[in-house]
């Protein structure tokens, strides 16, 4: 199949599949100016199939960079106030959003890691109402990727510069199933598979997951109506999408004051324009008590400090390590395509879809059926090929649910 074809079923499985656009809807891209030319795929696909307006939100690495390089201090300390307002009343009048990442996992590398986390803070704290509107389903969103250059120089090190980013092209249609004949179908099968397997977690209602592997013993409690769910997701008007591409995950929330233990970190997290490596994290009754990062530890201070939700977790997922993208053998330095790769814990919010009812409650009501609230979001992953996780049921009985890496049944 020529790269054409394969980058048109990608843009076609972002508007039909990701954020499944209907007659009638407005659609928000916010996306780097390398991606121009899947913008323009995607941008054509959506008015094909309806949209009323679709509305380009550009960034440049360059211009980020060059920002944090000069600009005085009070400039990261100013809330995006306009912008936020305009993005929530999007979603409340039913646009849908797609995220397209393209952007160096180095890109902040040396930058004063508090004038990231202020920017951070401000920019999070005035985008909480779309956020929620996000994080809820309310809307339909959905987060693609397009190779820049500086991207595919870090994964692909050793390869000739001229073709790098060939390299990555290949490694993301086959993650995102571009280079199939009909991608469509192939997603549609691939997303039934993962609701067989909630289904099946769903039934045995598990109060604990306890995880075993090198450098890992943790215990896990899941709140009462906690629900498996997978990125197919159903937003407030009762239409199907998909929220990552790819995905291979199915995850839950776990409660906020029930994780005990240690966990260490399996692949790089990249996080707010850095990278993370080799770090371990101990919880008691909830909360990190004590972190260590081999590269990184400032950001993680930093991320920690981002407010009391920060060192609790909000989200729990399951993926076997013989995943296509782990099996694949390539480390993509972003959470879009790394979480897919292996078992993954979130630092931060939980979405209120992954509790029975939590979608209309109010955000004390979360808090008081352990749902946690922060103004972060973060996957990391954690799982291995020696990786076992059990199941703990009401009754104290143990359940294998992954054994060396994989789905026990």
């Amino acid at each position: 199949m020529e790269f054409k074809q394969k980058l048109e079923n990608y843009a076609l499985l972002a508007v039909k599949i990701g954020v499944n656009i209907q007659p009638g809807q407005k659609l928000v891209i916010n996306a780097d100016i390398a991606a121009a030319e899947l913008v323009r795929l995607v941008v054509r696909n959506a008015y094909e199939s309806g949209a009323t307006l679709v509305k380009v939100n550009w960034n440049d690495e360059v211009v980020t960079r060059t920002r944090y390089d000069l600009a005085p201090e009070e400039s990261f300390l100013e809330p995006p106030t306009r912008h936020a307002e305009e993005m929530e009343e999007l979603a409340l009048n039913n646009a849908c959003f797609l995220t397209i990442i393209s952007a160096d996992p180095d890109l902040l590398k040396g930058v004063d890691p508090a004038r990231v986390a202020n920017n951070q803070r401000v920019t999070a704290k005035a985008m909480a109402g779309y956020r929620k509107q996000l994080m809820g389903n309310h809307a339909s969103w959905s987060g693609i990727a397009f190779p820049s250059a500086s991207w595919a120089a870090k994964v692909f090190p050793d390869a000739p510069e001229n073709e790098q980013v060939s390299l990555l092209w290949d490694a993301i249609f086959r993650a995102v199933r571009a280079d199939q004949e009909d991608p469509l179908e192939a997603w549609q099968l691939h997303l039934d598979g993962l609701k067989r397997r909630c289904d099946r977690l769903n039934a045995r209602k598990y109060r604990k997951l306890h995880y075993t592997a090198p450098g890992t013993d943790l215990t896990l409690e899941l709140p009462e109506g906690h629900i498996w769910c997978q990125a197919g997701a159903v937003n407030g008007r009762g239409v199907p999408f998909l929220a990552n591409i790819p995905t291979e995950e199915v995850f839950t929330v776990a409660h906020r004051d029930g994780t005990n233990g240690t966990v260490s970190s399996t692949k790089p997290l990249s996080y707010a324009g850095n990278v993370i490596d080799r770090f371990t994290l101990t919880f008691k009754d909830g909360k990190v008590t004590d972190y260590t990062a081999e590269i990184g530890q400032d950001q993680l201070e930093k991320l920690f400090a981002m407010d009391e939700g920060a060192r609790s977790l909000g989200e729990v997922a399951l993926v076997p390590h013989r995943s296509p993208i782990s099996e694949s053998g390539i480390l993509f330095f972003t959470t879009l395509f790394d979480e897919n790769a292996s078992c993954h814990l979130a630092l931060g919010a939980s979405y209120p879809f992954t509790l029975e009812g939590g979608t209309a409650m109010t955000k004390e009501e979360l808090v008081e059926r352990g749902m946690n609230q922060s103004l972060i979001h973060v996957d990391f992953m954690m799982g291995s090929p020696e990786m076992n996780i059990d199941g703990i049921t009401e009754d104290g009985s143990v359940e294998p649910i992954f054994v060396g890496g994989g789905w026990a049944d």
